[in-house]
């Protein structure tokens, strides 16, 4: 377990080596879903796993473009409705929990407004990232000296898991940037209900979703000219090159993504472009690629109304508030958690 703080009251600390039998699991689970994916057909690889240390930096460089408009939606959404979101809280202290929380950046707004209004509030980034972690206390650390913050690197769940043995404090979950659009509907059942169960009654969960739009925006969003977006999914790649020993060439590699009207999900892929053979040294083996075969790397699926409100329902939490950009492309919505 390590706490590097910034200061008394700044730090975060690595679950995940907290204990010597589990220090290799993210690595051993990271090979094992590599194996099934690429074995698949057609083959696929988890959009979790963009989120190393270099991927982690390549996904905020994507947050500023001009074409990747969800962060600046919900930063519009966060100046706007601030106040209506601390009142809800302003009676107990309370921990704002981040999930996947990046450099920060995107709860910055609410962190000011929080401590301006001496909320008692202890900021709780978790992150897979370590060093996307260290990123986000000292950013936020240096802009909030007084803010309590208590990071996590870990698994979502694993890191609630282990708060709730450590505080009786209430809990808002931060779920931000559209991130549940990367589930399909069953696993983001799944996943919201598994949210459900780590939290208390009474607890609420923020969620950013992305709206359904004109399809121009939407396109142009997941495929910037600058070709940040390209990078950011061949690094996946190079991350099985750097920690599973693979032989995979990017170049040989090209980007695709599309929007797809039937499911209502912007669809990434790493297309071969040639016939190869790539060979994986923690997994002895090699895969083959024909020509213009495609693997898989990320859905993100976009959300009306009505979703929303179904998957509330079926998650059983309680719908509280709903607050949107002056575009109306993208949703903030406020669940509690009801229990009993």
């Amino acid at each position: 377990m390590t706490t590097p703080p910034n200061s008394a009251a700044q730090g975060y600390t690595v679950l995940d080596h907290a204990d010597p039998v589990l220090a290799d699991s993210p690595r051993r689970a990271f090979a094992e879903e590599v194996l099934v994916g690429l074995s698949e057909r057609p083959k696929r690889l988890p959009s979790k796993y963009f989120y190393d240390d270099a991927g982690s930096r390549l996904f905020q460089d994507i947050t500023e473009l001009d074409a990747y408009y969800p962060t600046r939606c919900e930063r519009e959404i966060f100046q706007a409705h601030h106040a209506d979101l601390l009142d809800r809280f302003r009676r107990a202290p309370f921990n704002l929990i981040d999930l996947g929380a990046g450099d920060g950046r995107k709860t910055a707004v609410l962190l000011e407004y929080l401590i301006e209004k001496g909320a008692d509030v202890r900021y709780v980034p978790i992150d897979i990232s370590e060093e996307a972690m260290r990123i986000a206390v000292d950013a936020v650390g240096q802009r909030f000296p007084t803010l309590p913050i208590s990071g996590l690197v870990a698994d979502y769940f694993d890191g609630l898991r282990w708060l709730a043995h450590q505080t009786d404090r209430r809990n808002l979950v931060l779920f931000l940037g559209s991130n549940i659009g990367n589930f399909d509907k069953p696993r983001a059942r799944a996943f919201l209900r598994r949210l459900w169960n780590a939290l208390n009654p009474a607890d609420r969960v923020l969620i950013g979703f992305d709206l359904k739009k004109d399809i121009e925006a939407l396109l142009l969003a997941y495929n910037d000219p600058q070709g940040v977006t390209e990078r950011f999914n061949l690094n996946l790649l190079e991350r099985i090159n750097r920690e599973l020993g693979g032989t995979f060439n990017p170049d040989k590699f090209r980007f695709f993504s599309t929007y797809n009207v039937f499911s209502g999900a912007m669809e990434s892929y790493l297309v071969s472009l040639v016939d190869q053979r790539v060979y994986i040294e923690a997994l002895s083996q090699d895969f083959h690629f024909a020509p213009w075969e495609p693997i898989h790397t990320e859905y993100s699926y976009k959300y009306l109304d009505h979703d929303i409100t179904d998957l509330a329902q079926f998650t059983r939490f309680a719908v509280e508030a709903r607050w949107y950009d002056a575009q109306g492309w993208f949703c903030d919505a406020l669940w509690r958690v009801e229990k009993g």
